[in-house]
C-alpha cells in the first residue's frame, strides 16, 4: 500500500470521498450514537437500566419480516460495495489496497479463528464490568421471534456486521488516510476512535471495550496487511453473541438482570 500522499489539488476530492463514504455508512452510524447517548445520559433512568435491542423483528407476518430482515442486511452492504469499488485496482490482486488477496484462505481463516477467540472473553468481561459499573446499558443482541429463518439470518447480520466495520473503518480509511499521508498511529487511533464513537449508543463500557478492538484490529492490520482475519473474527464473534443470547439469558438470568423464574 502507498504511503506517498496524492497531488495537493487532490487533496479536496478525497476528503469529499470519505465524508460522502461515511455519511453513507459509519460516520451516519456514529452521528446517531453520540445523539442517543445524550438522550440516555440526561434520562432519569441510569444507563444500567435501559435496554438496546440490535436485532428486531421488523413484521409481526413471519414472511414479511424475513423480506424485511434480507433487505435490511443487502442494502447495508451497498457502502462495502462502494468502497470495494472506489479501490479496485487495475492490476491483481484487484482489492490489495483493501488488504484482500484471496491468497491464505487457511491461514486467515485460522487466524481469524483465534483472534475472535482472544477478543471474545475479554470482551464479555469488559461488558459485565460496564454493567456492574453502571456506565453499559442492557444490551439484547436478539429479539427476533423463533422461525426456521431466526438463525440464518442473524449469521448474516453479523457478517454484515463484520464486512461493514472492517472494509470501511479499516481497509478504506486505512488506503485513503495514507494516501492523505496520515502516519500510521495517527489512523489506528482515529479510526479506534471511531469504531467506539459509533457504539456508544450501548454506553461508555461498550465505547472503551471497541475503541480497545479498533486499536489492536489497526495494529494487526498494519503488520500483517490482511483484512480477512479481522472479518472473520469479528463476524464470528457477533454469530457467537446473536445466536448464543438466548441460550446465555435461560442459563446465567442473573447476568441479564433477570430473576431464574423468568
Amino acid at each position: 500500500m502507498s504511503s506517498a500522499p496524492p497531488l495537493p489539488q487532490s487533496r479536496g476530492r478525497l476528503w469529499t470521498e470519505i465524508s460522502i463514504v461515511l455519511a453513507l455508512s459509519l460516520g451516519a452510524s456514529a452521528i446517531y450514537s453520540i445523539v442517543s447517548i445524550t438522550n440516555r445520559l440526561t434520562r432519569v433512568e441510569s444507563l444500567s437500566q435501559q435496554t438496546a435491542t440490535l436485532n428486531s423483528s421488523l413484521s409481526t407476518r413471519p414472511t414479511f419480516d424475513l423480506i424485511y430482515q434480507l433487505l435490511g442486511i443487502t442494502f447495508d452492504l451497498a457502502p462495502v460495495a462502494l468502497v470495494a469499488f472506489l479501490l479496485w485496482s487495475a492490476t491483481k490482486p484487484r482489492l490489495s489496497r483493501l488488504g484482500v488477496d484471496f491468497t491464505r484462505p487457511v491461514h486467515d481463516s485460522l487466524s481469524g479463528i483465534a483472534l475472535a477467540l482472544a477478543i471474545g472473553i475479554p470482551g464479555i468481561a469488559v461488558y459485565l464490568g460496564g454493567r456492574a459499573l453502571g456506565v453499559t446499558v442492557n444490551v439484547v443482541p436478539a429479539a427476533l421471534d423463533q422461525y426456521w429463518w431466526t438463525v440464518p439470518v442473524l449469521l448474516l447480520s453479523a457478517l454484515r456486521a463484520g464486512l461493514t466495520e472492517e472494509f470501511i473503518v479499516i481497509g478504506y480509511l486505512y488506503a485513503r488516510l495514507t494516501d492523505l499521508g496520515w502516519g500510521r498511529w495517527k489512523i489506528i487511533i482515529s479510526t479506534a476512535l471511531l469504531r467506539g464513537t459509533y457504539h456508544l449508543y450501548q454506553g461508555i463500557g461498550a465505547f472503551i471495550g471497541n475503541v480497545a478492538m479498533g486499536l489492536l484490529f489497526g495494529w494487526l492490520y498494519t503488520r500483517y496487511r490482511r483484512i480477512l482475519p479481522l472479518v472473520i473474527a469479528h463476524t464470528l464473534i457477533d454469530a457467537a453473541i446473536f445466536v448464543g443470547y438466548g441460550w446465555a439469558v435461560v442459563t446465567f438470568p442473573n447476568v441479564f438482570g433477570l430473576s431464574p423464574s423468568e
